[in-house]
């Protein structure tokens, strides 16, 4: 099993930046691909950054050149680095990894975008 814990979303003013991060834990010695999904009020989850288990990183059209996806030192730790902020960025962010064939979902954190 795979279980995915995220933090950092918080209220940040249109410019700005915010960084989550997402941990997983569980017995899983390989390196899994992961990403960070986002669903606003409204609208459907959508994908905002992805990276594979070799470091692939892949971006949507709406965050490319503002987002970065990284890992972290710990196996399957992922980061999400956000910068200049826009109020469509408003959303609750999950955190999503593949293993097995199976996929599976952190609890999301919220991001608002708001001056």
């Amino acid at each position: 099993q795979v279980h995915l814990v995220e933090s950092g979303g918080d209220l940040v003013q249109p410019g700005g930046s915010l960084s989550l991060s997402c941990t997983s834990s569980g017995s899983i010695l390989t390196i899994l691909p992961m990403g960070w999904y986002r669903q606003a009020p409204g609208k459907q989850r959508e994908a905002v950054a992805t990276i594979t288990s070799d470091d692939k990183t892949s971006y949507s059209d709406s965050v490319r050149g503002r987002f970065t996806i990284s890992r972290g030192n710990a196996k399957n730790t992922v980061f999400l680095q956000m910068s200049s902020v826009k109020p469509e960025d408003t959303a609750v962010y999950y955190c999503h990894a593949i293993w097995r064939a199976g996929h599976y979902w952190g609890q999301g954190t919220q991001v608002t975008v708001s001056s």
